[in-house]
């Protein structure tokens, strides 16, 4: 786990937007995604459990760095078929890969408080570039006195190049799902504060 008192916060001057480390709160953030099942319908699931660091420059927010990491044995889809499917050796194979990471490579400035993360996706032993297209949200200050930020990203990946087969089972028969997967990123993160990294 990440621990912040590990974790030295870095400040420059008087920034534009929110400067330092933050900590993903799991509690506040969902990943998900959905697939298309039988080119009619999608199949939509969560990961329960990750957590991760943004370092944010808030002058310079090209030089910001995003880092990820997602228990694969937390899939949920709201059906145990299915979850047994995702998480078994032809899909996500969680009990010889139980980590999916990602880590950022660069980030561009797409206007309008939107930005394309550049990165790199390792999963079942694999370390493969993704994008992510992400808008960010405003910064606040929750009534506990933590300073927060929160952003909405998408990326998609496709089944076949990352080796984990057509995706979850369909829970009845039919035709099954796609290729194409489309994951969601909702975060909220809580700055780490000085006192708390000595």
């Amino acid at each position: 786990m990440f621990r912040r008192r590990e974790v030295t916060v870095l400040r420059t001057g008087r920034p534009e937007g929110p400067t330092g480390i933050y900590i993903i709160d799991p509690v506040r953030s969902t990943i998900g995604f959905s697939v298309r099942h039988a080119a009619i319908a999608c199949v939509h699931g969560r990961f329960t459990a990750f957590e991760g660091i943004l370092k944010l420059d808030g002058s310079r927010p090209t030089r910001s760095e995003i880092h990820l990491s997602v228990q694969t044995g937390s899939l949920d889809t709201g059906s145990p078929e299915q979850d047994t499917h995702g998480t078994g050796p032809d899909c996500l194979d969680s009990a010889t890969f139980p980590l999916m990471t990602f880590r950022s490579t660069g980030i561009r400035d797409a206007g309008d408080e939107r930005y394309r993360v550049a990165g790199r996706l390792r999963i079942k032993g694999l370390e493969l570039p993704v994008h992510i297209d992400i808008e960010r949200g405003r910064a606040s200050r929750d009534v506990h006195g933590e300073d927060r930020v929160g952003f909405v990203g998408t990326t998609v990946v496709h089944g076949s190049d990352r080796g984990l087969g057509a995706g979850p089972a369909p829970a009845t028969g039919g035709s099954p799902t796609g290729d194409e997967v489309r994951l969601t990123l909702g975060i909220c993160a809580v700055q780490v504060r000085r006192a708390e990294s000595a």
